[in-house]
């Protein structure tokens, strides 16, 4: 595999998403709205974790932080995405893409763990509710999101270093609306055989990890369910895992689809939906689920609109 530093191109120009006139309009208003609310509604939950003393537990760390990935991952995305709209030159600097790629994919890989986390903390809080305290607590749980980072940081540079030691002699258009992978690939002219397998493994192996916590936590807590002989307790021990089951549901369906399926597959117009989907809608969604869902959030948000407005 040759080496990067031959590259011809210094800059990408992102085609976007749409080039009609007719319709851009209504897409830049339809996607600034998602990212506004994206922004409050993460940014709510983050500032009523810190602020109420009852959101101090482990479910609730993992949360805020869940919620810092929607929105740094989004906003990696979502500001050069609106900008472009309006740009006659839709460009970035070689640097620029390198650097978007790699910022979104630590995100989107914390997130990945962060899950696999959150799903462990609901075992140990259903499965074994007299440790729990024991087990989750505060510096493990601290230790867990410090890995949960190293963890993303470490995926993402494996990600971009292989994408970006590839030789880029041009065509410079990428037929997307922000520096990903496989439109990367596709304008390479080296040989990306090596640099795909080493791709597909890492997104295959850490995936499978990731899903394996998370299904293993979930058949525990599914037989512990069960076994609770009243029907309200065996609601409210499911109603803890409902928002997260939603969010894992999104997430791991989209990155699977995303990554994880045959290159003959490819299609650039799927690709552009499913894109969107995951940087603009999951982040959005995530803390929308926990609101709709868990009642603790939506009281301390009732709590604090009352106290504002009166």
């Amino acid at each position: 595999m040759t080496q990067g530093n031959q590259s011809t191109v210094r800059e990408f120009i992102i085609v976007g998403i749409a080039n009609d006139p007719k319709i851009q309009h209504f897409i830049f208003i339809l996607f600034l709205l998602i990212y506004f609310i994206t922004c409050v509604a993460n940014t709510t939950i983050m500032l009523i974790v810190l602020i109420i003393n009852d959101l101090h537990s482990p479910m609730y760390f993992f949360l805020s932080n869940l919620s810092f990935s929607d929105l740094c991952y989004s906003t990696v995305v979502a500001p050069k995405l609106l900008y472009d709209f309006f740009s006659e030159k839709k460009t970035i600097s070689f640097i620029g893409c390198a650097l978007q790629l790699y910022f979104f994919a630590v995100f989107a890989s914390t997130e990945c763990y962060i899950l696999s986390a959150m799903a462990y903390d609901r075992y140990v809080a259903i499965c074994h509710p007299l440790l729990y305290v024991l087990i989750m607590n505060r510096r493990r749980c601290v230790v867990i999101v410090i890995f949960v980072y190293i963890g993303g940081i470490c995926t993402s540079g494996i990600h971009t270093s292989c994408t970006f030691i590839l030789n880029f002699c041009g065509p410079n258009v990428i037929n997307h609306f922000y520096c990903d992978i496989p439109p990367l690939m596709e304008l390479s002219c080296s040989d990306t055989y090596i640099s795909k397998t080493i791709i597909f493994g890492v997104v295959l192996s850490l995936g499978l990890f990731s899903v394996t916590v998370t299904l293993a936590s979930y058949v525990y807590i599914f037989f512990t369910i069960l076994s609770i002989h009243s029907s309200e307790g065996r609601h409210k021990a499911f109603s803890t895992c409902s928002s997260h089951l939603s969010c894992v549901a999104l997430f791991y369906g989209t990155v699977f689809f995303m990554y994880l399926r045959p290159a003959s597959n490819y299609s650039v117009t799927q690709d552009k939906v499913v894109s969107v989907f995951y940087t603009m809608v999951i982040p959005m969604m995530n803390p929308i689920i926990y609101c709709l869902r868990n009642r603790e959030i939506k009281d301390a948000i009732i709590y604090y609109i009352n106290r504002l407005l009166l």
